[in-house]
C-alpha cells in the first residue's frame, strides 16, 4: 500500500460528498497543481466534472499544445476558451503588480464564471470538431497548495487562487463554491502524489509557473509585444538550464531599458533578468550554481535571438530576502 492511498481515497471522497449531485469544474492551467486536481476530480466525479483551459494570452510557448497532448494521454476532455483580449485589455496600463494581479484575478473568474453559466457550445481540448458537455456546474475545484495560503496571508503576494483571504466570495460574485483537495500539501509532495496518481513525468516535474502567467513577469505595462519578447527569453532561459534541474528557471522583462550596440551603432533595448533557484517546496530558495561558460552562452543566445534585448542579467538573491517571482 502506497503512503498516498489514504490520502487520496479521503480526497476523493470529500469531493463526492461536497458535489454529490451537482457539476464540477476544474480550471486546467496544465501544471502540477491543477493537473493533480484535475485528475482527482475526474476519479472522483467522472463526467459530473467539466475541464476547463482559459488561454490568457500569458502562457509560455506552446503552452496550450503541450497542455492538449498532455491530457490526451490521460483520456480526459475539456473545453478550451479563448480570452487574451479580455486578459490584455483588462491589464492594458497598469504596472502596479498587485493591480495587475487584482485585474487578473477579477477577468480570470469573471471568464470562467460566464463559462460555467453558458448553455453554448463547447469545443473539447481533443477534439475540435465535437460537442463537449453543456450541463453548467456550481463547484469549483482549485488547485490551491500550501504556500499559497501562506504567503497571501502573511502578505508576501496575493495569489490570485486564494479567494477568501482577500475579501473574495466566489459563490456570490462568480457563482461558484471552491474545493481545494490539495490545499494542505506543499510542492514537493504535491509532486509525489501526482506520480502516484499516474501523471507523467513532463507534468509531475513541471516548474512552478504563476498563474497571472507571463503578466507578472513583464515589470512595467503589459502589452503583447512586451509578452512576445519575453515569452522567447522564456523558452531560452527554460532550454539552457534544463540540464541542471532547477526548481524554477524563468526570464523576466525590466521596465527599464539599457544602451547596447547593433551593427556598430547605438542601440537603446530592452533588459532580461535570468532568475533560477533550488528549492524544496518554494518557501525558501537559493540561486541555481550554474557554470560561468553557461551563463555566457546563454546572455548570447538571448541577444542574438531577440535582437531588441541589448542587457541580461542573472538574480543571484535568495528567499527570503527575496521572493522567487519578480512581482
Amino acid at each position: 500500500m502506497s503512503e498516498w492511498d489514504a490520502f487520496i481515497k479521503q480526497a476523493m471522497a470529500e469531493i463526492r460528498q461536497a458535489v454529490d449531485q451537482d457539476r464540477a469544474v476544474v480550471a486546467l492551467s496544465g501544471g502540477v497543481d491543477s493537473s493533480t486536481t484535475a485528475v482527482l476530480g475526474h476519479r472522483a466525479l467522472g463526467d459530473q466534472l467539466s475541464i476547463i483551459f482559459i488561454d490568457t494570452g500569458f502562457m509560455r510557448q506552446d503552452e496550450a499544445k503541450n497542455v492538449v497532448e498532455s491530457f490526451a494521454s490521460l483520456g480526459m476532455q475539456g473545453q478550451v476558451v479563448q480570452a487574451q483580449d479580455r486578459f490584455f485589455a483588462a491589464l492594458a496600463r497598469l504596472t502596479d503588480p498587485e493591480e495587475k494581479r487584482r485585474a487578473f484575478r477579477d477577468t480570470f473568474y469573471t471568464v470562467l464564471g460566464e463559462v460555467v453559466a453558458s448553455r453554448t457550445q463547447r469545443r473539447p481540448l481533443l477534439d475540435e470538431g465535437s460537442r463537449g458537455r453543456q450541463a453548467g456546474a456550481v463547484w469549483l475545484l482549485q488547485g490551491t497548495i500550501a504556500a499559497d495560503v501562506v504567503e497571501t496571508k502573511e502578505g508576501v503576494k496575493t495569489q490570485h487562487n486564494v479567494l477568501e483571504q482577500i475579501g473574495i466570495n466566489p459563490e456570490e460574485q462568480f457563482g461558484l463554491r471552491v474545493l481545494e483537495p490539495l490545499r494542505t500539501l506543499y510542492k514537493h509532495q504535491v509532486r509525489a502524489l501526482a506520480k502516484e496518481l499516474g501523471l507523467p513525468p513532463s507534468i509531475a516535474q513541471r516548474m512552478p509557473f504563476p498563474g497571472p502567467g507571463l503578466s507578472v513577469r513583464v515589470r512595467g505595462e503589459v502589452t503583447r509585444e512586451r509578452v512576445e519578447t519575453l515569452r522567447q527569453a522564456t523558452a531560452i532561459v527554460e532550454e539552457v538550464l534544463a540540464p541542471f534541474h532547477p526548481f524554477q528557471a524563468f526570464a523576466v522583462l525590466l521596465s527599464d531599458r539599457a544602451t547596447g550596440v547593433r551593427h556598430g551603432e547605438r542601440a537603446f533595448g530592452q533588459v532580461i533578468a535570468a532568475r533560477a533557484v533550488a528549492s524544496r517546496d518554494a518557501m525558501t530558495a537559493e540561486p541555481l550554481r550554474v557554470p560561468w561558460g553557461v551563463l555566457l552562452d546563454l546572455q548570447e543566445r538571448i541577444t542574438t535571438e531577440i535582437p531588441q534585448v541589448t542587457k541580461v542579467v542573472y538574480d543571484l538573491s535568495t528567499k527570503p530576502p527575496s521572493t522567487i517571482e519578480w512581482e
